[in-house]
């Protein structure tokens, strides 16, 4: 996706004082209504309400197509520090339908600061409001769960809504009547309105740039952020990124030594065609790699359900057990639903009475116990829940890439050999216990390390 357009340094006006902006209403579905003041555009947005627990990393945040039709909530008190940059931007837009804050900065304070945090959510038309007690809303939400909400201010303002006493009942009737409009996100089928309009393809870049390809990936953009394509390319991989519309023949016809299909938004049981299209990489045993939309994907073409989470996993915080080293990681998170998978053991895959063949979840959330990987111990292919390719926050997961590109070599190395089964085991993966403790080797010279050896 194109990069965000370059902008003059900041030097304008600060942003308005406290008590200087206008009001802004936020109404629950509930009824729990918040009085505070507008923060980037006025006007109305309605969407689901989900709050983000990271202390940094906002700009990747609003820009990350996984939250369309979302209303963002920042735990994080203060934001807008460190204004707008070039660098970060995970597409081309800002994703998220609105933006709920505390204490917005009051001018940005960063050497890589181009635009201000405020100017850039105007300039986007992304209702917000601020001056707002977020611990007590994030507290709500914890309880209650992830539900639509809409920020109504400017002209959208109700009469009554700027009472003395506090909102009227009327006031509040006409957003709640707004709000109980809007569609719920489970059911929603969202990466057709992310994904990129046309096929590009990401060249190997960094010590590999001019060099042949150490492989080739096909990607399936269901809402897929820049950095992910990059991580690839910095390891050698031209990465032919392609509409979440791609057919299996359009895919064959890349001969890809590897398959990713990306993070985006929506409810993954509406994934029809994608999910068919996945089935068609399995069956040609193409390795896999799929990431938090992804994963799910991958869940429900094994034949796994998924569900949606009460309020869901967002920040850049989140505990991960990798079950074949032990090791815990601290990981990224954007996802609202999650899958419904034996967590104690390796299971055969229900689809067509085990097609795909056994499967183990390989990792697991700490904090709830939710499925945060899958891998197939019969097929080369493999998927995490969380968030390897993030910027903000540690880069715990960043070796997953490593592993995909082991696996691709690997792969094509024993279909050079003449292996046709396909298998994990003849692509060098390891097979992981489920009770957590470190994987055996499979048979393969593929360059894949043992836990010690991370």
């Amino acid at each position: 996706m194109p990069a965000a357009p370059t902008a003059p340094a900041p030097g304008g006006p600060a942003s308005p004082p406290p008590g200087a902006r206008e009001t802004a209403l936020l109404v629950l579905e509930d009824g729990y209504v918040l009085r505070g003041r507008t923060y980037g555009a006025t006007g109305r947005t309605v969407g689901e309400i989900v709050f983000n627990t990271g202390m940094t990393g906002y700009q990747e945040t609003l820009t990350d197509p996984s939250y369309h039709r979302q209303i963002v909530v920042q735990t994080a008190p203060h934001i807008g520090n460190t204004g707008v940059n070039d660098e970060d931007p995970e597409s081309g837009r800002i994703w998220v339908a609105g933006y709920v804050v505390r204490d917005p900065a009051r001018r940005a304070s960063s050497w890589r600061a181009r635009r201000e945090l405020e100017d850039e959510l105007a300039g986007a038309g992304v209702v917000g409001v601020c001056e707002v007690d977020t611990r007590a809303l994030t507290r709500h939400l914890r309880e209650r769960g992830a539900m639509r909400a809409g920020i109504f201010s400017g002209e959208a303002l109700p009469s009554g809504a700027d009472d003395a006493a506090g909102p009227s009942r009327a006031a509040v009737d006409i957003c709640l009547d707004a709000v109980r409009r809007e569609p719920r996100m489970a059911g929603q089928a969202l990466a057709a309105e992310v994904t990129t309009p046309e096929g590009y393809v990401v060249e190997p870049s960094g010590d590999f740039a001019g060099a042949e390809p150490v492989a080739v990936v096909a990607a399936i953009d269901l809402g897929i952020k820049a950095r992910t394509p990059w991580q690839l390319a910095e390891r050698g991989v031209r990465v032919h990124v392609l509409p979440q519309s791609a057919t299996l023949a359009e895919v064959l016809a890349l001969h890809p030594d590897g398959v990713f299909f990306s993070n985006g938004p929506g409810d993954p049981g509406t994934a029809v065609s994608e999910i068919e299209l996945l089935r068609g990489v399995l069956d040609a045993r193409i390795p896999f790699f799929g990431i938090c939309l992804g994963n799910q994907l991958f869940g429900r073409a094994l034949g796994y359900g998924t569900y949606k989470l009460d309020y869901g996993h967002r920040g850049v915080n989140q505990p991960v057990l990798d079950r074949a080293t032990g090791r815990v990681e601290i990981t990224a998170h954007n996802h609202g639903f999650a899958v419904d998978a034996p967590v104690d053991e390796p299971s055969l895959a229900p689809y067509d009475l085990g097609r795909y063949g056994r499967v183990e979840v390989s990792h697991v959330g700490l904090n709830d116990g939710v499925v945060e990987g899958l891998r197939a111990l019969d097929l080369p292919a493999f998927s995490v829940q969380y968030h390897p390719e993030a910027a903000a926050g540690p880069h715990d997961g960043e070796h997953l890439f490593d592993r995909f590109v082991r696996l691709m070599r690997a792969h094509r190395e024993g279909a050079r050999g003449g292996a046709t089964d396909g298998t994990a085991g003849a692509a060098g993966e390891t097979t992981g216990r489920a009770d957590g403790t470190a994987p055996e080797r499979t048979a393969g010279a593929t360059g894949e390390t043992t836990p010690e050896e991370h």
